[in-house]
């Protein structure tokens, strides 16, 4: 098909790699994502079996066929700032290196592909194309359409095509950002006895802190490993002053069978005997638990294959558990590269990654 800059035409007929490459040279920063939604939109209207609708720069198209189960592909569009690393670029090895390439393009492709080559799925489909996931939570155009139009997003098994290496990703961690804060009072630091300094005031946080013993849950046959640790420590006024404030930000890592409440009373159990003057809650964002238990959840593990892995962070499968829709992370792309400015993907991996997604609904 024909493109151009300002009306960027994808060819669904493409294998989902080549697919890619043409999602990539689109350029959909957070904040940007419009000509990439508009482009999405227009090739999912042209496809008879699906209900295309819009909330501002999110895509959902849906199946109806009645079938006795629904099931949800999740993906974002947009990247992070490009780094001189579009166009994308295809090298002799079969390598597809590019923004988004990883995270999560190719993801994005897959989906686009079941959404044109698979007609009549085993099982309905919902297709959720969103915006904005890579910044501020309150921004996410899932958490939108899951505020707005709750009955887009029903289920009963999500996959979100995040980058996961070609695995089996269950459920995600909760993290929680806290920030503590310490006070003094301000002196000249020749005079030091004169006041009281707020960093120093700060030493049992660290100490306790660099003492934490995290759990380690088994859920689901799944092993996660759950962290405790200060990201960032500010404070001082000048290199002549004893500082009157400190703040260290914690950030709380937790597995997915606390629920938001025990991992927000865990943190304040742990420092409550430390002297912190102000105790707020920065960011909350609950876990998911893996649902790997779930039949549409066993029934995607045969069809793809491999062993299933606890998820080390944080997806938007987390919102769909919200709304009581088990999910699983799986994606072509491996995550260690996501956000580099060398990021990239090997084109076989999208491939399989298609094969089996293509295998699953299909069989």
């Amino acid at each position: 098909m024909e493109r151009s800059a300002h009306h960027p035409v994808l060819d669904l007929s493409l294998d989902a790699a080549q697919l890619t490459a043409q999602l990539v040279d689109i350029p959909s920063v957070s904040g940007e994502e419009k000509g990439l939604a508009d482009a999405v939109e227009h090739a999912l209207r042209t496809l008879p079996h699906l209900t295309v609708d819009r909330y501002g720069n999110n895509v959902v198209a849906r199946t109806r066929l009645g079938r006795d189960e629904r099931v949800v592909l999740a993906g974002h569009l947009d990247t992070v700032p490009i780094a001189d690393n579009v166009p994308s670029r295809l090298d002799e090895d079969g390598v597809l290196w590019g923004c988004g390439t990883c995270d999560m393009k190719s993801g994005v492709a897959v989906q686009l592909r079941m959404a044109a080559t698979v007609p009549a799925p085993n099982r309905d489909l919902t297709f959720v194309f969103y915006d904005q996931e890579e910044v501020a939570a309150h921004l996410n155009g899932l958490g939108k359409v899951a505020e707005a139009h709750p009955d887009w997003l029903d289920g009963d098994f999500a996959v979100l095509l995040e980058p996961s290496d070609g695995q089996v990703e269950g459920g995600c961690q909760g993290t929680l950002r806290v920030l503590l804060r310490t006070t003094g009072e301000r002196a000249h630091s020749a005079r030091s006895w004169m006041g009281a300094n707020a960093i120093h005031a700060a030493a049992p946080i660290l100490d306790r802190l660099a003492a934490y013993e995290p759990r380690r849950p088994v859920i689901d046959g799944l092993e996660y490993r759950e962290g405790l640790n200060a990201v960032r420590i500010e404070g001082g006024v000048a290199n002549n002053v004893i500082p009157d404030a400190c703040t260290v930000t914690v950030n709380f890592r937790y597995a997915p069978d606390r629920t938001p409440e025990q991992a927000l009373a865990h943190v304040r159990e742990v420092f409550a005997d430390c002297p912190v003057d102000e105790f707020i809650v920065d960011d909350h964002s609950p876990g998911a638990l893996p649902g790997l238990s779930h039949p549409a959840a066993k029934a995607f593990m045969e069809a793809v294959g491999g062993s299933a892995m606890p998820k080390f962070g944080w997806t938007d499968v987390s919102r769909f558990s919200a709304l009581g829709v088990p999910a699983v992370n799986y994606g072509p792309g491996y995550s260690l590269l996501a956000h580099k400015k060398d990021e990239r993907v090997e084109a076989a991996r999208i491939l399989h990654c298609e094969e089996r997604l293509r295998a699953w609904l299909t069989a």
